[in-house]
C-alpha cells in the first residue's frame, strides 16, 4: 500500500492553496479508523492534490486519524471541532441509509408490469384492478387484455405481444 506523501509542506489551509481549484474539496473526511484511511487514500494515488486534507474519524472513541501519523489525534468530546466532524459523519450516514432504503423499496415494489411499453402508473393500476394481481395479468389472453377499461385495445394487443414474445 502506498504511503501518503504531501506534495509540499504547505498547509491545506494556507491562503496560497485555498481556492486554487474550485472543483476540489479542502477536506476529505473518511468514516472509520486507520484501515479505512489507508483504503481511502489508495484511489487518491501516492500524492493527493495539494490543498486537500484527508482525515478519518473512528466512531468508537471519536479518534481522528491523519496520514503519516500512526497514533490518532484525540479531541475532547466537548470541542466544537469534534462535534462538527461527528455531525458531518452522522449526516453522511443518514443520507446513505435513506438512499439505500429508497433503492430497496423500489426494488421490492418493482414488477414486470413496470417494463411494459405504453403502461405507466395509471394503466398499471387499471390492469391490476381489473385482473386482481400481476400474475393474473401475465396469465391473461389477448382478448382479456384488450377488454381492460382504460386500456386501448391496440395497447392490449401490444402488452400481450410483449408478455408472450419468444426468444
Amino acid at each position: 500500500m502506498a504511503a501518503y506523501e504531501r506534495q509540499s509542506d504547505t498547509s491545506p489551509h494556507d491562503p496560497a492553496t485555498i481556492g486554487a481549484s474550485p472543483l476540489l474539496p479542502s477536506l476529505i473526511v473518511i468514516d472509520g479508523g486507520k484501515g479505512q484511511l489507508s483504503a481511502g487514500l489508495e484511489p487518491l494515488g501516492r500524492r493527493p492534490r495539494q490543498g486537500v486534507a484527508v482525515i478519518s474519524l473512528a466512531k468508537r472513541l471519536e479518534e481522528v486519524f491523519v496520514p503519516g501519523r500512526s497514533d490518532p489525534i484525540v479531541i475532547a468530546h466537548d470541542r466544537p471541532e469534534l462535534q462538527l466532524l461527528a455531525r458531518i459523519r452522522d449526516e453522511a450516514h443518514r443520507v446513505a441509509i435513506t438512499h439505500h432504503r429508497s433503492r430497496r423499496d423500489r426494488a421490492m415494489t418493482a414488477s414486470l408490469l413496470d417494463e411494459l411499453p405504453g403502461v405507466g402508473p395509471a394503466r398499471k393500476r387499471a390492469l391490476i384492478a381489473h385482473f386482481g394481481s400481476p400474475d393474473a395479468v401475465l396469465a391473461a389472453n389477448a382478448e382479456a387484455l384488450q377488454a381492460v377499461p382504460g386500456l386501448p385495445a391496440k395497447l392490449g394487443r401490444e402488452v400481450y405481444a410483449h408478455l408472450h414474445r419468444t426468444g
